[in-house]
């Protein structure tokens, strides 16, 4: 009681009450803003949050990655442009709501059960903090490298059809950040006697040019446009009562959503169709699904706004971020020195429940907000894409100059944002780069700290966390491995029809 006391006071500073109200608001319209998304905003950001107290610069960054998928629906419901990526599962159920004159019905579902899935997954996140509390500090050096690895071989392993390039994209950022002096002995590493590179490729730089400059020349290359909606009319308050007709779908998505976010590389998309899957499968109309189902887009809404409640799991108990925007918010962390991890729920328990506060406001904020100015933000919305692309591109470099007032991190940045251009054009993932480079980092550091107590390669799992871990890392291995095989078993597998044309027509040459 005393922490949670302890953490209202550092929630109530005049300082933090108004970076979340900045956060949460601004985060509705960057999400309502086709093209940009929080990764987009968060990048631009990040710079300048150094310069804050840690609590604002984490209030800040958390009040947009909670409620850009708020306004992120508006968009997707609307005009069938989904405001950021993990909305486009909304446009299945609600664009066609809309164009049955149902269009403040969806908006009003999509935010009650974003409303209920955020409070869900922050409910479950404070049930889990003493839990957390015991379990944390029972993870050494060895733990955390295994949870490190586990980490990355999910985020590999989520790109379904892309594996091998996530894989390679992975092992880039684990090189990207070798570069530079190396933390032990202070001998360069990759430098090829450029004084440029020796003090490494910085993460922020590279979150700049992958995320903001790539986003940018994206929406300047592109045809201009100018999304069109009508004036929203009905009352937005009627989809508060009708979730609770359909509740089971509401929490089961929720449940999932949490579960997703707790596992580092899976997050919004995987918990979505997840939900969205056991919704349909579930319903009583399954036919109705992908044509205006408002089971369809509860399950979307609720699942991927659990996430970011529970996402904060694994980065505030052991340091280890599960995708790009908690990597980001890493960063801040370090950068004032409050390292997450076991020592925060020891020594800064009122830190971590001003963050638990602070994530639960948000979603209260966000809600009141959107229930009075959703035909205001339609007129944000109408923004023309190009218009945004140089608005994008003059921040992120104005971000980047800021860090170091150096050219060289532009140069490597503006490098970074046509790479980043590439990959998305190619329809490659961006996020391995990022993770690769955070988490590669923290094994190398974990790793030699480690090796100091390993005599035998069997010493490295000898506690029952790290054989845990290490026995959930060969599992998730062999069952992709299982999986590939049942494909190309099923490849090889000859039609029915094929068969039946060659015994009717056993001398005709194919």
């Amino acid at each position: 009681m005393a922490d949670l006391i302890s953490g209202l006071g550092i929630l109530l500073q005049w300082q933090v009450v108004i970076a979340l109200l900045v956060g949460s608001i601004g985060g509705v319209i960057i999400g309502a803003l086709p093209g940009v998304g929080a990764a987009v905003a968060i990048a631009i950001l990040l710079p300048a949050t150094f310069s804050f107290p840690p609590i604002v610069g984490l209030t800040l960054l958390l009040g947009i990655y909670g409620s850009s998928m708020y306004g992120g629906a508006i968009p997707a419901i609307l005009i069938n442009t989904p405001g950021t990526a993990v909305n486009a599962l909304t446009t299945y159920d609600g664009y066609p709501m809309t164009k049955r004159g149902q269009g403040h019905r969806a908006l009003s579902l999509a935010y009650s059960a974003s409303f209920f899935g955020g409070i869900f997954s922050i409910i479950c996140l404070i049930i889990l903090s003493p839990v957390l509390a015991w379990v944390a500090p029972q993870f050494g050096s060895r733990e955390i490298f295994l949870a490190a690895l586990l980490g990355i071989v999910l985020v590999v392993l989520a790109h379904r059809g892309q594996v091998f390039a996530a894989g390679m994209l992975a092992a880039f950022g684990i090189f990207l950040n070798t570069i530079g002096l190396e933390p032990a002995k202070y001998t360069n590493r990759f430098t090829f006697e450029q004084s440029w590179l020796t003090s490494g490729i910085d993460l922020i730089v590279v979150v700049l040019g992958l995320f903001a400059i790539a986003q940018a020349f994206l929406l300047l290359l592109e045809k201009n446009h100018v999304p069109q909606s009508a004036r929203v009319e009905g009352n937005i308050f009627t989809g508060l009562k009708e979730l609770f007709g359909i509740k089971r779908v509401a929490t089961v998505s929720s449940g999932i959503g949490v579960i997703m976010g707790m596992l580092p590389g899976t997050g919004e998309f995987t918990s979505q169709f997840m939900s969205y899957t056991y919704a349909q499968k579930t319903s009583k109309e399954p036919d109705t699904f992908g044509d205006g189902s408002p089971e369809g887009l509860v399950a979307s809404e609720a699942a991927n706004n659990a996430v970011p409640g529970a996402a904060m799991i694994p980065l505030l108990a052991l340091g280890i971020p599960g995708e790009a925007l908690t990597a980001m918010m890493l960063s801040v962390f370090y950068v004032h020195n409050v390292i997450p991890g076991p020592q925060l729920f020891q020594n800064q328990m009122d830190f971590v429940m001003a963050i638990y506060m602070s994530l639960l406001l948000l979603n209260v904020i966000v809600l009141v907000f959107l229930l009075f100015s959703t035909n205001l933000l339609l007129k944000i919305v109408q923004v023309p894409t190009r218009f945004i692309g140089i608005v994008i591109l003059t921040l992120a470099f104005v971000g980047v100059y800021s860090l170091r007032n150096s050219i060289t991190d532009c140069a490597i940045a503006a490098g970074f944002g046509v790479f980043g251009l590439v990959l998305k054009r190619l329809d490659l993932p961006i996020v391995p780069i990022i993770l690769g480079m955070v988490l590669g980092g923290i094994m190398e550091v974990k790793l030699r700290s480690a090796m100091a107590r390993v005599k035998e390669p069997l010493d490295f799992i000898d506690r029952p966390i790290a054989a845990i871990l290490f026995a959930l890392i060969v599992l998730v291995v062999l069952l992709h491995f299982r999986t590939l095989y049942f494909e190309f078993r099923h490849k090889l597998r000859p039609e029915p029809n094929a068969n039946k044309l060659d015994a009717e027509h056993p001398n005709q040459q194919s």
